[in-house]
């Protein structure tokens, strides 16, 4: 008979285990000494212990499931229970226990951090729902689509929630994208219209510049071609295939008309500024006949050099006002020479000059006899009244024989 502290071998060749609850037969052995049944047992006994401690660290340290941590827990406790190993059974199945106690908490731990980790997908996906949302109002056509595409990417990437909630969301997601792309469609059936109609506007447009590329009507068809490019503007923009070909054509037509506008231009200028040196050598020969003093000769040279003046033709705009500015002052001088001239020869004038001086000769006259009377008196106040008056009527009478000179005498 052999035995240790958890099991013995009676002489029969049983095998027996010590528990809480009595011993237990382990099992029959007839092939050895008892020691060496003792050290079978127990080493299927240290054959438990090592799984149970496997098992242990899988359960902390790895995702085992529940379900199969529980299953590995139900084998490992049948073997405990059958009692063919010799040890601490009652420490096994307490381990055995608290693995239980571990499974728990972790299932419960898992459970709080699904319903954690569901919650943050509905809060994601609500969110998701809500920009998408959003975006289905944008006009921003290539970003909002470009968002709305990430948006999808993203919403494969979160879990799945219950059925309902995840379809009721899904529904509202695939709405609001469905309501962006119907709104996107109809803004660029919408464009295309408006395109259409810029091209048959802009084609009637470039018929109308073509057929007047020819023109030599400058002035007008200048305007023309001003009214047409406003309307161009406001037509908008053609198809991209049409607007480039239909813009050359419109822009080679104006080439066309203001080139030839150009060249005719530029010989004008040249026409005219030579006009410009004729007028300026005539100008100055005119100013040579000032100062009049042969009003006659001064007349006939002047119509003459007018006449050539007249002949002449076009200056430039800028040097018009200065050119025919030095005519006028000349022209001018010879017309107040002729007024000067008839005053002077006018009878009447000459009659009514005449009588005026008379009047003031003899005003003075008088006054220089009261003066010679007042101091004769010794009435000096009155003498100095007298002179005093006498002063300014000698300056009437001077003025007016001096324009009585001009009448020649």
């Amino acid at each position: 008979m052999s035995s240790d502290p958890w099991g013995r071998v009676d002489e029969t060749g049983t095998v027996y285990v010590r528990t809480a609850d009595g011993e237990k037969v382990v099992g029959s052995w007839q092939a050895g000494s008892p020691d060496e049944a003792l050290a079978y047992f127990e080493r299927k006994y240290e054959g438990l212990v090592v799984e149970i401690g496997l098992l242990e660290k899988r359960v902390r340290t790895t995702d085992l499931s529940s379900k199969d941590a529980m299953a590995a827990i139900g084998h490992l406790r049948e073997q405990v229970d059958a009692h063919h190993a010799v040890g601490d059974l009652d420490a096994l199945r307490g381990r055995l226990d608290k693995l239980v106690e571990l499974v728990d908490k972790r299932r419960e731990e898992r459970k709080a951090q699904r319903a954690r980790q569901s919650e943050e997908a509905r809060q994601a996906k609500e969110a998701l729902v809500v920009e998408a949302e959003e975006l289905a109002q944008s006009d921003q056509w290539r970003s909002a689509g470009e968002r709305l595409r990430a948006l999808v990417d993203t919403w494969k990437g979160l879990p799945r929630l219950d059925r309902k909630s995840d379809d009721e969301l899904w529904h509202r997601f695939s709405h609001a994208r469905s309501a962006f792309s119907k709104r996107r469609k109809q803004h660029f059936a919408q464009l295309d219209a408006q395109r259409e109609e810029a091209r048959r506007i802009k084609e009637q447009l470039v018929g109308e510049a073509e057929a007047l590329s020819g023109s030599t009507d400058w002035g007008p068809t200048a305007a023309r071609y001003r009214d047409l490019m406003a309307q161009w503007k406001a037509a908008g923009r053609a198809q991209r295939e049409h607007e480039e070909e239909l813009w050359n054509r419109f822009r080679g037509a104006q080439d066309v008309f203001f080139a030839a506008r150009s060249s005719v231009f530029a010989e004008r200028d040249a026409e005219q500024a030579e006009n410009l040196k004729l007028k300026e050598e005539l100008a100055g020969e005119a100013e040579k006949l000032l100062p009049v003093t042969d009003l006659k000769a001064a007349r006939a040279a002047f119509r003459q050099i007018n006449e050539r003046w007249e002949a002449i033709g076009h200056v430039p705009r800028d040097a018009r006002p200065k050119v025919e500015g030095r005519m006028h002052a000349v022209e001018r001088a010879i017309q107040e020479a002729e007024e000067a001239e008839w005053r002077r020869t006018n009878p009447e004038a000459r009659a009514r000059a005449a009588g005026l001086t008379g009047q003031l000769q003899a005003a003075v006259d008088k006054l220089k006899g009261q003066i010679e009377q007042a101091r004769a008196q010794g009435n000096t106040a009155k003498a100095e009244k007298l002179e005093r008056e006498l002063e300014g009527r000698q300056a009437l009478l001077d003025q007016a024989l001096k324009g009585l000179q001009e009448f020649g005498g």
